[in-house]
């Protein structure tokens, strides 16, 4: 062979060159054979190279995303979720697909406060944007409470409150009834209570109990006794039958229910369960609220301001004097009356000055043997 120059090659064995080629050729198509993902459209398995059916690469994406979607829906801590999309790249490429994301549930948001970073942000900012009103609102509150972007977090929870998620306009609802993030003029009891009322609706107990001493009290809303202990009644009944259909066991054994009636409450009329000593485990607060917990154990905040005293609420004031205070004690703060009442059944009671529990009224407890607040 020659160049232009004029320089020749060695003439090369095409015999042998073609021989090398063919065997090489063959050999990587082989190779790529067993690597390749091969396509049947008959929909029968797969067979590849060393003669081994995959059934998995054989459904499709549509079958794959909704398997995970229900597995997002049903984890239990945000481990499991992160060993699903580490099973393979193909449960992580659909794993963090919008559809899976939009149904995680809460728990898979359970993120511890300590572990909290720039990924754990983006986490929740994209099963936000995928429509996910727990990622919604779980972002809000950390955003407005923690990380003190109150509009930010207030338009989070807002957010999720569009898609009619019951915690978050209960939580709106304390902003509103607190002032939060502004001044004391700020505060809009009557938005407050039609956020309550909502909540309420869609079955969430805290509101309805809230909602229920709003009326007693003629708080944001005309005063309405009977209606408003009606609605204690009923919020005392749901919180029962909650605790009954999840942990039967545990009830029924005797540990929990129990009849202790308070002497002065013995007669007509139609008592609160709690008023018949109907004792129910404290309500596991949710994966938001154990976050805000647990963030405000490490870093508290300045001493002006107070948390409220109820172990599972989490909430801290955004300005001095913002929550309730005992008016017995004066030692315990409260965000609503809500966290007052379950505080007041599950701690409080046994531990406030004067003595309550003394066979007679004391000033500051009401027929309901509710605590009175200072508002």
């Amino acid at each position: 062979m020659r160049t232009r120059r004029g320089i020749c090659y060695p003439e090369v064995n095409t015999m042998c060159y073609e021989k090398r080629r063919r065997d090489g050729n063959l050999a990587g198509a082989q190779m790529i054979l067993s690597r390749k993902r091969l396509k049947s459209s008959s929909g029968t398995p797969v067979v590849n190279a060393s003669s081994h059916c995959d059934f998995f690469d054989t459904l499709p994406d549509d079958i794959v995303l909704s398997i995970l979607a229900k597995l997002g829906s049903t984890v239990g801590c945000p481990a499991d979720f992160i060993s699903v999309l580490s099973t393979c790249k193909r449960f992580n490429g659909l794993g963090l697909h919008s559809l899976v994301l939009s149904k995680a549930s809460s728990n898979c948001f359970a993120v511890k406060a300590k572990k909290w970073s720039e990924s754990s942000h983006r986490f929740l900012k994209r099963c936000s944007d995928a429509g996910n009103a727990e990622a919604s609102y779980t972002l809000g509150m950390i955003r407005f409470y923690c990380l003190q972007n109150r509009g930010g977090g207030a338009s989070f929870m807002a957010k999720a409150a569009i898609r009619s998620h019951a915690p978050a306009l209960y939580s709106l609802a304390v902003i509103q009834f607190n002032g939060s993030g502004g001044l004391k003029n700020d505060k809009d009891l009557r938005a407050g209570v039609a956020l309550c009322a909502r909540a309420a609706f869609l079955g969430h107990i805290d509101a309805l109990r809230e909602l229920g001493h709003c009326l007693q009290d003629g708080y944001g809303v005309s005063k309405n006794i009977a209606e408003g202990r009606r609605l204690l009644i009923q919020a005392n009944a749901r919180e029962l039958a909650t605790v009954l259909s999840t942990t039967p066991a545990t009830l029924l054994s005797g540990k929990h229910l129990t009849w202790n009636p308070l002497p002065h409450l013995m007669g007509p009329g139609c008592p609160l369960l709690s008023d018949f000593g109907c004792n129910v485990p404290a309500p596991t607060p949710h994966p938001a609220n154990q976050f805000l917990s647990d963030w405000f154990s490490d870093k508290p905040p300045c001493p002006e301001l107070r948390l409220c005293s109820h172990g599972g609420c989490g909430r801290p004031e955004t300005r001095r004097h913002e929550f309730r205070r005992c008016s017995v004690c004066g030692d315990v703060n409260y965000c609503s009356r809500a966290c007052q009442a379950l505080d007041w059944k599950l701690r409080h009671k046994a531990v406030c000055r004067p003595g309550v529990d003394n066979g007679g009224f004391n000033g500051n407890v009401n027929e309901n043997d509710i605590m009175v607040v200072e508002r």
